[in-house]
């Protein structure tokens, strides 16, 4: 009779630490989004506190812009209407910020330029409960909050690789054209002199 307590008891942990996890599973996006003038992503977040995060990258931004190009513009604004976060005339960079208040954020780019440019977004929203958002059980809190820092820290791992594979992309169509553009030219010297 104990041992089947002991495991009633055993399984029904188990349980409680499997809906704590699923219940704990966070929103994430990635996108690519063309950017002519003006571009906005929205996002939701469920709770005041809140940790968002993420980074964007122009794709084509080597090929087609010049010296004289002054880079995109990056705002977020809250449910309220407050700016949260900008950023100014650059190609791509990361984000982070506390969610002031729960509700629909909104990302937005602006492009000065009529070119439309290809921009690589990754945006994540996560929430690390304390103790008293999590199940009654004490020895199970400090384990939980322990395993949401853990995800969190694992999401910003996982952000740094998709900012740095944007950048490769980026990086490889600039490294593609650069040749196309060569011969181009030495075509056009040799045959329309």
């Amino acid at each position: 009779m104990e041992r089947r307590q002991a495991r009633s008891s055993k399984i029904h942990v188990f349980v409680l630490v499997g809906l704590i996890l699923f219940s704990s599973i966070e929103r994430i996006s990635s996108l690519s989004v063309t950017v002519s003038d003006d571009e906005c992503v929205q996002e939701y977040v469920l709770y005041e506190g809140d940790n968002v995060s993420g980074n964007f990258v122009v794709v084509d931004h080597d090929i087609f812009w010049g010296s004289d190009h002054p880079g995109l513009d990056f705002t977020v604004t809250s449910p309220a209407g407050n700016i949260v976060h900008t950023l100014k005339g650059t190609s791509g960079d990361k984000f982070e910020f506390k969610a002031p208040r729960s509700g629909m954020y909104k990302f937005c780019f602006h492009n000065p330029y009529s070119t439309p440019e290809t921009v690589s977004f990754y945006i994540h929203v996560g929430h690390i409960p304390n103790e008293h958002d999590l199940a009654k059980d004490e020895h199970l809190d400090p384990v939980n909050v322990k395993i949401a820092e853990l995800r969190e820290a694992l999401e910003s791992v996982v952000s740094e690789q998709k900012y740095l594979k944007a950048r490769d992309t980026r990086h490889r169509h600039s490294e593609f054209s650069s040749p196309f553009i060569f011969y181009v030219l030495v075509f056009c010297i040799f045959f329309f002199p």
